[in-house]
C-alpha cells in the first residue's frame, strides 16, 4: 500500500509539472514532448486504479497517434515563436478566466463547495455492482449505449482536426510540378494515347 502510494505521489506530480511546462514553455517542440509526458504518467495513473483499458487507450491513442500528429504538425509549419509571445499578454486575462471556471466546475463536481457530489455518491453505492463487471466491458455498455452520440460526435471532430492538419501543411511553391488526378482521369483519348504506325522491319524514330 505505501508503494501504491509512492507510486501515485510521483506520476501525480510528474503529470501536474509536464502540464505545467505544455503552457510554459516557449518552443511548442518542447510543449508536444511534455505532453506525451503528461500522457504516459496519466497512463500509469490509470494503471494504479485498474483502469487498464483507458491507460493503454492514452498510449495507443494519444501518445501513438494525436501527439505524434501535433508534434509533426508543428515541426512542418513554420510558426513565429515571437509573434505568439506578443499576443500572449492581450489574451491572458479571457484565458485566466476560462481557467477559473474549470477549476470552480471540477470543485463542485468533486463536493468540494456544497453537500456533495451526487455522481461520486452514486458511485460509492454502486461500488459493489461495479467491482463484479469487467472494465473494458462497462465501458463498452456505457460508451456505445448512454454516450453513443457524444461518441460520434468526438470522431467528427478528430476527423476535422485531420483535415486542419493536412490544409495546414498543404503549401502550393511557384514551379514545382504538382500531380493533378482530376485532369489525368479525365483527359481525353488523343491526350493519352499514340497511336504510331511502324512499317515492317523497321525501328520508330
Amino acid at each position: 500500500m505505501l508503494l501504491q502510494a509512492l507510486a501515485f505521489y510521483v506520476f501525480a506530480f510528474v503529470t501536474m509539472a509536464s502540464g505545467a511546462m505544455v503552457v510554459a514553455s516557449r518552443n511548442p517542440i518542447y510543449s508536444v514532448l511534455f505532453l506525451i509526458l503528461a500522457f504516459f504518467n496519466a497512463a500509469a495513473l490509470f494503471l494504479l486504479i485498474g483502469a487498464e483499458f483507458i491507460a493503454m487507450i492514452l498510449v495507443i491513442v494519444y501518445v501513438g497517434a494525436v501527439a505524434v500528429l501535433f508534434l509533426f504538425v508543428v515541426m512542418m509549419l513554420d510558426i513565429k515563436i515571437a509573434a505568439l509571445r506578443e499576443g500572449f499578454l492581450k489574451y491572458f486575462p479571457i484565458g485566466a478566466l476560462i481557467g477559473v471556471v474549470l477549476l470552480a466546475e471540477i470543485l463542485f463536481a468533486l463536493g468540494v463547495f456544497g453537500s456533495g457530489s451526487a455522481t461520486i455518491g452514486a458511485l460509492d453505492k454502486a461500488g459493489a455492482q461495479i467491482g463484479t463487471v469487467e472494465n473494458t466491458r462497462a465501458i463498452g455498455q456505457v460508451l456505445y449505449t448512454q454516450y453513443f452520440y457524444l461518441f460520434q460526435a468526438a470522431g467528427v471532430v478528430l476527423l476535422v482536426a485531420m483535415i486542419g492538419a493536412i490544409v495546414l501543411t498543404l503549401r502550393r511553391r511557384p514551379g514545382v510540378r504538382r500531380q493533378r488526378i482530376a485532369e489525368q482521369l479525365f483527359r481525353p483519348k488523343a491526350q493519352t494515347i499514340t497511336v504510331v504506325k511502324v512499317p515492317t522491319r523497321g525501328g520508330v524514330s
